[in-house]
């Protein structure tokens, strides 16, 4: 299945800079108040993908315990990227030199204060961008969430091979399950003994066939 688009037309991109308008027109720029908006675009977005934004999550950087302001993570609790927000009147790029300095993941990790962005993937600087601009805000949120680290490549593999398989697996299942009813004595005990419980326990009316697919 072909990978989410982020586009300048989706609603929570249009969102994200209508609330920076809102803040702007109230002489707001402070990072406390404008990341939220930032931190909903993200959790907005990441949920088309099936990433979960967790924030102030203390991860294992490369010297010891950090807090990003976000940390997200897939529906297998992979962690998959990383977001710090910063003031807009700092130098994002000497406070990326001080996180980076503190160890933090740059597997796959945004740094950004409204106005610019700064995104490390596999621990080198990916791009740069100005988050003035809807089309490259987009770009951005496209490489970030479409990235997936070396280490989750081979993971991401396996389950998708074995999602493929499953339907392969169960007749493989049926079948030495129908082998053994006719063959096997230990399992002919063994199953008489569960399909007892099961008919006691859940539906006297239960068939063998329905416990041959609960044990599939």
């Amino acid at each position: 299945m072909e990978a989410p688009t982020v586009k300048p037309t989706h609603k929570p991109v249009k969102q994200y800079y209508q609330a920076l308008g809102e803040f702007a027109a109230q002489g707001v720029s402070h990072e406390m108040a404008v990341r939220a908006a930032f931190q909903h675009l993200l959790e907005e977005t990441g949920r088309r993908f099936g990433w979960t934004l967790i924030p102030e999550l203390s991860v294992e950087g490369r010297k010891g315990k950090v807090r990003p302001d976000g940390t997200f993570r897939d529906d297998f609790q992979m962690r998959r990227g990383y977001w710090e927000a910063k003031d807009t009147a700092d130098d994002l790029e000497a406070e990326v030199r001080k996180k980076i300095a503190a160890g933090y993941p740059l597997g796959n990790t945004i740094f950004e204060d409204t106005r610019r962005a700064c995104l490390y993937q596999g621990g080198e600087l990916a791009m740069r961008v100005d988050l003035t601009q809807p089309t490259h805000l987009c770009d951005l949120l496209n490489a970030f969430f479409g990235y997936t680290e070396p280490a989750h490549e081979d993971f991401d593999k396996a389950i998708g091979e074995f999602q493929q398989r499953v339907p392969e697996l169960a007749r493989g299942l049926v079948a030495k399950i129908q082998q053994a009813h006719r063959e096997n004595k230990d399992f002919q005990r063994a199953f008489t003994d569960f399909f007892e419980v099961c008919r006691v326990s859940l539906n006297p009316n239960l068939s063998q066939a329905a416990v041959d697919e609960m044990l599939v």
